[in-house]
């Protein structure tokens, strides 16, 4: 006669190998759900292709791709938070520490400018999504993280003197996000704009501040 289980013995599908199967399947339908959207996309135009012939044609349910993506801003977040992560290694290894924090984040926006202007049909939902949902309800997993990489820049800026250091780089680092997302709506908006432009301007007035000639 075999033996019942143990009360405590865990559950086969509770065991961390199960719980490490289950989420690398889970990251890997999400990519193919943001593979095949975006080939639709391209083929058919953002405005033009539905969540169920995104479904469709990834062969899934539709219930899957919404448990995965609740709108179809959601499959642009996550293309772009992808995009990011995959090239941010290789973007600061091309910026030497030797060039000065603000140089380097000169360039490192200049990069990021490329990619906004390769996407610019796509950037408008991104942003639209992002600021459409609730404040309690982002996780961090669900953040750019772009706040923490200009947190860095700021923070080497800080230790060679270049720019004060009596607000943490936490602090600007988060300043200098809302700084990038109204360039970017100003350019969107707004045709004719410059986009590095812009940029090197934000860049110059984290590092120089704003104050005029004129004395009180």
């Amino acid at each position: 006669m075999r033996p019942e289980p143990s009360p405590q013995a865990p559950s086969p599908v509770d065991t961390p190998s199960a719980d490490g199967r289950r989420s690398r399947k889970r990251q890997q339908t999400a990519e193919h759900l943001v593979r095949v959207a975006f080939e639709l996309f391209a083929s058919h135009g953002y405005d033009q292709v539905t969540m169920e012939q995104i479904a469709a044609a990834a062969d899934v349910a539709k219930g899957t791709l919404y448990n995965h993506f609740p709108v179809k801003e959601a499959l642009v977040k996550a293309r772009m938070h992808a995009d990011l992560a995959r090239e941010l290694p290789t973007l600061l290894a091309a910026l030497p520490a030797d060039l000065g924090a603000r140089t380097r984040l000169r360039r490192f926006l200049h990069l990021s400018a490329d990619y906004s202007e390769r996407g610019r049909d796509y950037l408008p939902h991104y942003i639209h999504y992002r600021l459409s949902q609730p404040i309690a309800e982002i996780r961090p997993e669900d953040r750019s993280g772009m706040n923490q990489i200009f947190a860095r820049f700021i923070a080497d800026g800080q230790a060679r003197g270049e720019i004060r250091s009596d607000v943490s780089p936490e602090q600007l680092g988060h300043t200098l996000q809302f700084m990038y997302l109204c360039a970017l709506l100003r350019w969107l908006q707004i045709p004719g704009i410059d986009l590095k432009a812009s940029l090197d301007a934000m860049v110059d007035l984290i590092f120089d501040g704003c104050a005029g000639d004129v004395r009180s």
